[in-house]
């Protein structure tokens, strides 16, 4: 079983829609995973409008690929290094630590996203 940050077993992020690398509804990771999608984000308007500014736009429907687009509120399992770029810009989502995978502390500290998450309630 993959752990999250806290040391503990990694809980599902999000099933509607259904996020995951994996699209399994957790932010598993594997070889394959070249993003490392591993940072469970609950997504704001302020981070959809950075990401988007950054060339990766969450919020645009791709039918062709199963995705509806996202919107504020909605949990996503975000690459770590963007996450990261989003703490660097003052932006970062809160994540849900519990289903945040270990290797997302490759990126950022787990005091990183417990400041994230004091700072967007």
């Amino acid at each position: 079983m993959a752990k999250n940050v806290l040391g503990t077993d990694l809980k599902t992020c999000g099933t509607d829609p259904m996020t995951g690398f994996y699209r399994d509804g957790c932010c598993n990771t594997g070889a394959d995973d070249m993003g490392v999608h591993t940072v469970c984000a609950i997504v704001t308007a302020e981070f959809l409008e950075f990401s988007k500014a950054q060339g990766n736009d969450l919020t645009t429907p791709m039918p062709e690929h199963g995705f509806a687009g996202l919107k504020p509120g909605d949990r996503w399992c975000l690459c770590a290094s963007r996450w990261a770029e989003a703490r660097d810009a003052g932006m970062a989502p809160a994540v849900d630590l519990e289903a945040t995978h270990a290797r997302s502390l490759e990126w950022a500290s787990l005091a990183d996203f417990e400041a994230a998450n004091a700072a967007t309630g």
